[in-house]
C-alpha cells in the first residue's frame, strides 16, 4: 500500500449541476467544473458523522450504543482571497447550491476516491486579521444530502 500526501494530489471542484440523482458527475460536468484547489487554504469538515443512540439495559452496568442518524460534519473551504477578482465572492455567494467534488487521489478518469457533496453556501465572508498572512476567505457550507463517496472520476 502506497501512502501520499494530499497536497498535491487531491483536487477540489465546484460543480453548478450533476445531472444525475446518485450525484456521479459525467465526464462533461467535471470538465466544467471549476477547480479551486490552488485556492484553497484550508479543509474543514466534508465527512458524514454518525449520532450513536445508548442503548443501556438492566443486565449490566456498560452501556452499549448502536449506530443512529447520519449527519454532515460542519463543512468549509478557506480560500485565499483575490486583490483582483471578486470570483469566489460570486460564484460561491451565500444561497449558491451546487456539489463539492473532491478527488481525494486525483482526477485522472478510472481513479477511485471521489466524493460528490450537495451543498448550499450559508455563508462567504473574509477572514480580517491583523496577523502576517496572506488574505483569506472562509466559505461554510450546508450539506443538503447524503454525498457520493468513494465513486470513481468518470472516463470521457
Amino acid at each position: 500500500m502506497a501512502r501520499f500526501n494530499r497536497k498535491g494530489v487531491t483536487k477540489i471542484l465546484f460543480a453548478t449541476t450533476i445531472a444525475s440523482t446518485s450525484y456521479l458527475p459525467t465526464a462533461a460536468e467535471m470538465t466544467g467544473a471549476t477547480d479551486y484547489t490552488k485556492a484553497i487554504a484550508a479543509v474543514d469538515g466534508f465527512s458524514i458523522e454518525n449520532q450513536e443512540i445508548e442503548t443501556p439495559d438492566m443486565d449490566a452496568t456498560f452501556v452499549s450504543k448502536i449506530p443512529g442518524d447520519d449527519s454532515a460534519a460542519d463543512s468549509s473551504l478557506t480560500f485565499y482571497e483575490d486583490d483582483v477578482t471578486d470570483d469566489i465572492e460570486t460564484d460561491l455567494a451565500k444561497g449558491t447550491t451546487g456539489f463539492i467534488i473532491i478527488c481525494r487521489k486525483g482526477k485522472a478518469a478510472s481513479t477511485k476516491g471521489m466524493d460528490v457533496y450537495p451543498v448550499r453556501v450559508a455563508s462567504n465572508s473574509a477572514a480580517v486579521t491583523a496577523d502576517n498572512e496572506a488574505a483569506k476567505l472562509m466559505v461554510k457550507f450546508s450539506i443538503t444530502d447524503r454525498p457520493l463517496q468513494n465513486a470513481t472520476v468518470p472516463s470521457s
